[in-house]
């Protein structure tokens, strides 16, 4: 577990109304990155509450998922509480937020570039926030949004896929990839899964139509008239991944950005994901209806957060790492 550190600040409080009044003693439990960042950096710190802003919402923390090198992000701005994904209820709102109520259950993605939510409270953009799915415990909620969503924006925003066309993930039963296998076969592609680590099997049970292992075969000799690859991957695989396209075809990569020479020989794309209330809302839509399904990992508590970003190094780690926080 983390060490703590403690200290007592000027903080927010919430009336019975759901207002924002002062304190001087109300303060929370966040997991804080501290200088000169690494595993060995992460404390459990007593802090005070975040303030909202303009069009802000408080958010009490139920369950927040954490990502592979996320750790690494925030060097320049340190102190920072990591997690970006998050799964709560509003426990204040600013007075120009009209469309939201206190008490509502919320999952989202938050912006990278400030505190994340590894922590009891946080203030977030309350455009950010979508109602949870109905059908998902706080855990499994936290699991979805920023895996979700850089599928969606991947393969609908940034890729343009269509009913009909043959789409290639690399990946295919990776983090991001389990999501982009279940939305494309829901939007009406022909999809091909990939993997290095994962038997075919894996792939095929996520509901491709095909599964190539990267390891025993090249995928540009095994597959034909790819419309859209979607990459998760980077390297050899994204650098010969304009083999199997057909005229037209499209490559997008989450993991890196494509090497020039792939881009002189196919429209080429990289993005980083951004928050969007209206792709959550369709995504708990479709895991209402069971077409989308997450896969938790494990499970952890907020003094275990250490643990749980040394589980995200080991092998055989399938599906997201949650951090269990309240509620």
């Amino acid at each position: 577990s983390l060490r703590a550190r403690v200290g007592i600040v000027e903080v927010l409080d919430i009336d019975a109304r759901g207002s924002a009044v002062v304190s001087a003693t109300d303060t929370m439990w966040a997991v804080r990155l501290h200088p000169p960042g690494g595993l060995d950096a992460l404390a459990l710190d007593r802090i005070e509450v975040p303030r909202m802003g303009p069009g802000e919402a408080l958010v009490r923390i139920h369950a927040a998922s954490i990502t592979r090198d996320e750790l690494e992000w925030p060097l320049e701005r340190l102190p920072a509480i990591p997690s970006y994904e998050l799964s709560g209820a509003i426990a204040a709102l600013a007075p120009d937020v009209a469309d939201l109520a206190v008490g509502d259950t919320v999952w989202a993605l938050t912006s990278f570039d400030r505190d994340g939510v590894a922590a009891e409270y946080t203030s977030v953009p309350a455009s950010f926030l979508a109602p949870k799915p109905r059908t998902l415990a706080d855990v499994e909620s936290a699991a979805i949004p920023l895996a979700g969503l850089t599928a969606w924006q991947g393969l609908f925003e940034h890729g343009r896929l269509r009913e009909g066309e043959r789409l290639l993930i690399h990946g295919a039963t990776g983090g991001v990839g389990r999501f982009a296998t279940q939305l494309a076969r829901w939007r009406g592609a022909y999809v091909i899964g990939t993997s290095s680590s994962a038997p075919v099997d894996d792939v095929l049970a996520l509901g491709a139509h095909e599964a190539v292992d990267r390891k025993a075969v090249r995928f540009e000799e095994a597959v034909a008239a790819i419309d859209l690859v979607f990459d998760t991957v980077g390297g050899e695989a994204l650098a010969r991944s304009a083999g199997p396209l057909r005229e037209g075809g499209r490559i997008v990569s989450v993991a890196e950005e494509p090497p020039p020479a792939l881009g002189e020989q196919a429209d080429a794309t990289h993005f980083v994901v951004e928050p969007s209330r209206h792709q959550l809302v369709e995504l708990a839509r479709l895991v209402d209806d069971g077409t989308v399904r997450p896969t938790v990992d494990s499970v952890y508590a907020l003094p275990e957060a250490r643990r749980a970003f040394e589980r995200l190094t080991r092998p055989g780690k399938r599906g997201k790492v949650v951090l269990q926080i309240c509620g």
